[in-house]
């Protein structure tokens, strides 16, 4: 079950991404600033020769400069499909953990293409922090000079036990999964100055020789 902020869709072993995009009303189009992002791509290739790709897809934003009709108040909804591709190994699979950043005042133009097993992202050296359960979702209250990470994915699933768990990703298996997204919100409060946010797609990506993390990093944009 995902919790009421997520309209993902999951689509498991050699399924075609779906390119979503948000549709709202004519009357609140006319508010709002639509923005097409270009997405991107990052091809690895693991120590045992098996190649991973990982593609950003159908990103876009809409944005509201003030939905709380003050300066500190913006609000955003955001689309896109992460996508993976395996090549060149066996018995292979992974999880895809789709994202974003937002900071207040503070340049997120950075970051590696590389992430950590662990469930933290980098950027420009720094690390902001990322909700292990996805709880509260992009509803944001930052600073300036602070930058915050969540997850996109909330999905509700019993765990070994029959107890309640939630998790992050998009488990697959095989060579390929992905993972797409639309109006996912981003609210954030108390952001005087300029803000920005960020897509990331981390794959954790297992062989049977390996383990290894790939993020990939769309095109920062502006929150007003």
């Amino acid at each position: 079950m995902f919790n009421r902020k997520n309209l993902a869709r999951l689509a498991g072993v050699g399924a075609a991404a779906t390119i979503a995009l948000g549709l709202f009303s004519a009357g609140a189009a006319n508010a709002d600033t639509f923005i097409p992002l270009p997405g991107g791509e990052i091809v690895k290739t693991l120590s045992d020769g098996t190649v991973v790709t990982v593609r950003l897809a159908g990103e876009s934003a809409n944005i509201n400069p003030s939905m709380g009709a003050t300066p500190v108040h913006r609000n955003a909804w955001a689309s896109g499909s992460a996508q993976v591709e395996i090549a060149g190994g066996d018995k292979v699979g992974g999880k895809i953990y789709p994202g974003y950043v937002v900071g207040c005042q503070v340049n997120i133009d950075g970051g590696g293409v590389e992430g950590g097993a662990g469930a933290d992202v980098s950027v420009e050296g720094d690390t902001v922090d990322v909700s292990p359960s996805g709880e509260g979702g992009g509803n944001l209250t930052l600073g300036p000079g602070q930058a915050k990470a969540f997850y996109v994915l909330d999905i509700e699933k019993p765990d070994d036990y029959g107890n309640e768990d939630h998790a992050t990703n998009n488990k697959f298996k095989g060579n390929s999964g992905s993972v797409t997204w639309s109006d996912e919100t981003i609210g954030l409060n108390g952001c005087g100055g300029y803000a920005q946010a960020r897509a990331f797609v981390k794959v954790k990506v297992e062989t049977e020789n390996v383990m290894s993390v790939v993020t990939l990093w769309g095109q920062p944009f502006s929150l007003g």
